[in-house]
């Protein structure tokens, strides 16, 4: 909280914020065992909803008569409307909490899942995923400041990579479910589906998530808004951070989108429950990013970084080879490299920020979704031009822009690699 916010500072000595504040969750309570499952959870309903309909792209384009990058609209009118949300709903959780807001994202969620099953044409399937997205923003723009907020610093690494964890599972287990549910009972039966998993788990996350104790809420004011946002991008090495996240998320969501098209293609040819079944190497991320998280606590988070840019490198050139098992392993190769750089990357973010630990979660999160809109986007127009090597030269630049990004990091101070444990993450908004 900057001290130039005289009316702020008013509100916060109101709201008690020079009371002293509850420790934080101790690590192995019951409390922490249940907020982190709860987390977990919604991590896992939210990306469910949000990807299940991955394996179906190339269905869609054969029922409405579309061209793949039309097609992956289905995604991209999702993912940018998760990036239109994530400030506001950061916003709202300052002021409400960040409970309500995440419960709220999952329930709409659900809600819209629903009636996508019932959508008469493609624009209408389409305006309800944005619907969609602007919904279930609510949980990814709140969830890493809540763990900032709530948790005991020294674990907020591995609990970061266990959100994300919950995120791959939810997305691994919905595509094949998706895929499956297509090939036999046709897709909107799969919407209905992400629906009912979408009600379940917000009872779920409702029940099991503790309140927040360390919250001070703040009131909502344009200006302030903005004060706080100049702050987020004045802040050293943020900014590099968000343009890796636009980088990372855009290569990944490409990468899976025309997958599923060269897949389902000759000399390959495999059934949309097939493919679905390829998204199950998402287990790897499930492992790879707490994993990562803990390695970012202990080595550093620049060196963890590198090494899982060349893990994705590897991974994407061995997809070149004809052969369906080398595929199946750069899949896997690049899928537990990207996880794990989203997980070192995103805890870097609650480490380096230090007055609006949600405006800096929901900035970078703006950028991974935008980067999972406009890429995807583009992806389809280089799979038009060159099928599956037009998209590897497409994702070869991304890359690239990665590394140069990761340098830039590399040659920041040691203090704000991640080894630096004097950095207060519970600091507040």
């Amino acid at each position: 909280m900057s001290a130039i916010h005289a009316p702020l500072a008013t509100h916060a000595i109101r709201a008690g914020a020079h009371e002293p504040l509850p420790p934080p969750l101790e690590a192995g309570s019951a409390a922490h065992r249940s907020a982190k499952w709860a987390l977990f959870v919604g991590g896992f309903a939210v990306f469910a909803m949000f990807y299940g309909p991955q394996p179906l792209l190339s269905l869609f384009g054969t029922a409405f008569d579309l061209s793949p990058a039309q097609a992956s609209g289905v995604l991209s009118a999702t993912a940018g409307a998760v990036a239109l949300g994530l400030i506001p709903t950061g916003l709202l959780a300052q002021r409400f909490g960040p409970k309500p807001v995440m419960l709220s994202a999952i329930v709409l969620g659900a809600l819209f899942s629903l009636l996508c099953a019932a959508a008469p044409n493609y624009p209408t399937l389409i305006a309800l995923r944005a619907l969609l997205g602007l919904s279930l923003a609510g949980l990814p723009a709140v969830a890493s400041a809540w763990l900032a907020e709530e948790m005991d610093p020294k674990a907020l690494g591995q609990a970061v990579g266990l959100i994300i964890a919950g995120n791959a599972a939810g997305g691994m287990s919905s595509r094949l479910v998706c895929g499956v549910l297509a090939d036999v009972v046709g897709w909107r039966v799969a919407f209905a589906g992400l629906g009912v998993l979408g009600a379940i788990s917000a009872f779920e996350f409702w029940r099991s998530l503790p309140a927040s104790r360390r919250h001070r809420p703040r009131p909502l004011h344009p200006r302030h808004a903005l004060a706080d946002l100049r702050s987020v991008f004045a802040e050293r090495g943020l900014l590099p951070l968000f343009g890796l996240s636009f980088l990372l998320m855009g290569s990944f969501v490409s990468f899976y989108n025309y997958l599923g098209f060269r897949l389902g293609q000759a000399p390959f040819a495999l059934s949309h429950a097939s493919i679905g079944a390829i998204f199950l190497l998402y287990v790897v991320g499930m492992f790879s990013s707490p994993w990562a998280g803990r390695q970012a606590d202990r080595l550093g988070a620049s060196r963890v970084l590198g090494w899982m840019l060349a893990l994705c490198a590897l991974g994407l050139a061995l997809t070149l080879a004809s052969a369906l098992p080398v595929i199946v392993a750069g899949v896997a190769l690049f899928t537990f490299g990207f996880f794990a750089a989203h997980s070192v990357a995103s805890s870097w973010v609650g480490r380096l920020a230090q007055r609006s630990k949600a405006l800096a979660s929901a900035t970078y999160l703006t950028a991974y979704y935008l980067g999972a809109s406009s890429m995807g986007w583009l992806g389809g127009h280089a799979w038009q031009a060159g099928a599956w090597p037009g998209v590897l030269g497409f994702l070869a630049l991304l890359w690239l822009g990665c590394v140069a990004i990761a340098l830039r990091l590399g040659r920041m101070p040691a203090s704000m690699h991640g080894e630096d444990r004097a950095v207060d993450v519970t600091s507040q908004f």
